[in-house]
């Protein structure tokens, strides 16, 4: 009976290994369809937006959208807060419409946030981080710059201050 079982063993020991090289390799060369570059179609997602709706990127066609991945915890995402507030205040006449796409807290800490700080740009739950893999967010904040055709024209990794923010803009509304 020892004898019939060292096969067994074999054969499910080289199943774990090569199981596990898969496992790896797809998390180091990306699996799927990795993070979308400049020129292509942002990711469709469905989020659920404090106003109690979900929201698709359908709804800002023809518009220029800046989605901005953020959460409270992270000190670079509170700090870019004011100055996306501002853009959208300034712009949104201009056909630009800012997203707060919050990673993975409760709303009620998301709400508490937004209202101390005076936000009233959209913002949209991604309590699955559906949104988070679709779009290949690694560190926070993300944002993505959407023109008005619904490609992706920039994305900018880390903290974005109000002068680099507005010229973001500007290269959407006037390409």
């Amino acid at each position: 009976m020892g004898k019939a079982r060292r096969p067994v063993q074999i054969i499910i020991l080289v199943f774990i290994v090569i199981l596990g090289g898969y496992a790896i390799s797809s998390a180091v060369f990306g699996g799927g369809t990795g993070k979308p570059e400049p020129g292509d179609k942002p990711p469709a997602v469905k989020l659920l937006g404090l106003d109690g709706k979900v929201h698709t990127l359908e709804e800002y066609k023809g518009q220029a959208v800046v989605l901005n991945f953020w959460a409270t915890w992270c000190t670079y995402c509170v700090n870019e807060m004011p100055a996306l507030q501002a853009q959208w205040e300034k712009w949104r006449d201009q056909g630009v419409v800012v997203l707060g796409i919050n990673t993975g807290e409760d709303e009620m800490t998301v709400r508490n946030f937004t209202e101390q700080l005076g936000i009233d740009f959209p913002i949209l739950h991604d309590f699955e981080n559906d949104a988070v893999r679709n779009y290949g967010v690694v560190p926070m904040p993300t944002t993505f710059f959407v023109n008005k055709k619904g490609r992706i024209a920039s994305i900018r990794e880390g903290e974005l201050d109000l002068e680099t923010l507005d010229d973001q803009i500007k290269q959407l509304v006037n390409p």
